[in-house]
């Protein structure tokens, strides 16, 4: 549905700024906007009407709830200050009616805090003009900001300045040396989530930690946007003119600048919407799958690289980008993630009544594994699951394999359609080897997970088994086929529809968990117990970008 100025929202504002200026001191005095049926204070909405807030459907849906049992029907997000309207079913985009009220919301974001003696201050001097204007404005019914007062008075907080004692300051001081230790030690950037995008946010992550991948985009020079509105949803747009690799390198920059600045998480708000424009099924808050979005977003960046090449400047300034970027490419369609993530897969079809063979090289992105019958069909009635490796999953991958009755292979030396059989090889090996597994099959008419552990190696992948090495550019290209894991996605629930996506990353030697905005070190046993849904290896090479244009 495309973004729009909601017919809803003028009678759906009951607020105003001067009632978000007291819900921010409010805030500043109790450290937090929480919900107010869970007191959960990650991801809130605040109701235009009445300024009532609630969590997120991505929490517990207090929010959804709240507009169902009142008919208060646009809500706004404490985060992000997007609009949305729950009649509509869409966000709303009208800049004149939200802007001071973003204002507001946003300024207390970008605000570093004050002390209590200063908020109790502006406390109780906001609530004297408010006072004020009340009573020069008698001809107006009582306002939402009133409310905002009653809920103040009743709540018992003290308006007048409270005295800092030595043991406040002493406390303080503690608390910050523990934060301050603690925030040394960071090593990663959260993103938050902005209502089930942990589909993308592992994404997001995994990527980050692939250092030729991050290096590259981050060493890109801006890309102009055509000039939209900051909050629209609008797809109207000219889809040539909006470029995902825009959006993406301000993201992975960051990440990095993040990590330096110590900051807890950061918003991939502007990617997001720009992959609603440019994707439109990812529009929306519904549950996504991480591996097809994984690759519709290559798929674009891929294109958008092929049309922009010419506009990058080689100038000093932007020396880093050349060990990534061919000057001209070498193959026609190529692009720096055809370079890193494409391999060659060689198919072999074989007639089983004349014998003759037929055989075609195509390029892959990623390899999508299927889990062998033999490890999942019993796991139901099993009391020890077994074990299936990912050399498993690669072995089945090659095997021979007939093709049933509805693929038969129309034979050009028989002339006709024909039984046979098909198999695969991996022709040449990429430099990021991106390994999907395919854990989610039809079962009659619904999807059902398979939540077998798969084993694999966090050093030393080997390949060399499933490579073909017919020729001297085949076994020159392939010539190094170990691997070791950079990022691996996981998958938690029990089906495509419901669940969460959360990644680990090789982040400066030390394993990092990334579950949206939460970020903590693990062992790497905790990494070889997961049960993996898309492996990120990189080739163990001593100068993978110096090859990535070959």
């Amino acid at each position: 549905m495309e973004a729009k100025n909601c017919i809803h929202l003028k009678d759906g504002i009951g607020i105003d700024r001067n009632f978000l200026k007291m819900q921010k001191l409010m805030k500043r005095v109790e450290n937090k906007f929480e919900c107010l049926d869970c007191k959960d204070n990650k991801d809130n909405w605040m109701c235009l009407k009445c300024g009532s807030i609630y969590c997120s459907r991505y929490i517990n849906e207090h929010a959804k709830l709240h507009s169902e049992n009142t008919g208060h029907l646009v809500a706004i997000s404490i985060n992000t200050t997007s609009a949305y309207c729950y009649d509509c079913n869409d966000f709303v985009e009208d800049e004149d009616e939200l802007h001071q009220i973003r204002t507001e919301i946003h300024s207390y974001n970008n605000d570093n805090g004050t002390s209590d003696s200063e908020t109790s201050l502006n406390l109780e001097e906001a609530s004297s003009k408010s006072l004020s204007n009340q009573q020069q404005d008698t001809t107006s019914s009582t306002s939402s900001y009133d409310s905002g007062l009653d809920s103040l008075s009743s709540s018992g907080i003290n308006l007048r300045p409270r005295k800092r004692t030595k043991s406040d300051d002493e406390l303080d001081t503690q608390k910050n040396v523990r934060k301050r230790a603690s925030m040394s030690k960071k090593k990663g950037v959260g993103l938050k989530n902005l209502g089930n995008t942990c589909f993308m946010n592992s994404v997001l992550q995994s990527l980050h930690n692939i250092q030729q991948f991050t290096d590259y985009f981050s060493s890109l020079p801006k890309i102009e946007q055509p000039k939209s509105r900051l909050y629209t949803r609008s797809i109207k747009e000219n889809l040539d003119e909006i470029f995902l690799v825009e959006e993406l390198r301000k993201v992975l920059i960051d990440l990095n600048s993040g990590i330096d600045n110590n900051k807890a998480s950061i918003s991939p708000e502007g990617l997001f919407l720009v992959i609603w424009k440019v994707v439109p099924q990812f529009k929306g808050y519904h549950q996504n799958d991480s591996h097809e979005f994984l690759r519709y977003m290559l798929d674009r960046l891929h294109t958008e690289l092929q049309t922009i090449p010419n506009s990058i400047p080689t100038s000093p300034s932007n020396s880093k980008m050349k060990n990534f970027v061919c000057p001209s490419p070498s193959k026609k369609g190529s692009s720096f993630v055809t370079n890193i993530f494409g391999g060659t897969l060689l198919s072999e079809v074989k007639c089983l009544m004349c014998g003759q063979e037929s055989r075609k090289h195509d390029p892959f992105l990623d390899l999508s594994l299927d889990i062998p019958e033999k490890y999942y069909k019993d796991l139901e009635d099993s009391d020890k699951p077994p074990v299936c490796h990912i050399s498993d999953c690669l072995s089945s991958f090659v095997a021979i394999e007939e093709l049933t009755e509805t693929e038969l292979y129309y034979c050009s030396n028989c002339k006709k359609k024909q039984r046979s059989t098909k198999r695969f090889w991996i022709r040449r090996l990429p430099n990021v080897l991106c390994l999907h597994i395919k854990r989610f099959r039809w079962n009659s008419y619904y999807r059902t997970k398979i939540d077998l552990r798969i084993k694999f190696p966090i050093q030393a992948l080997d390949l060399s088994k499933f490579v073909l090495n017919s020729g001297p550019e085949t076994r020159r290209s392939n010539s190094n086929s170990i691997y070791d894991l950079a990022a691996v996605i996981v998958h938690h629930g029990s089906g495509t529809s419901n669940g969460h996506y959360t990644s680990y990353g090789l982040n400066s030697g030390v394993w990092m968990h990334f579950n949206d905005s939460s970020v903590k070190e693990v062992t790497e046993q905790v990494v070889a117990e997961c049960k993996p849904y898309i492996l990120f290896y990189t080739k163990r090479d001593g100068d993978i970008q110096n090859k990535i244009c070959d």
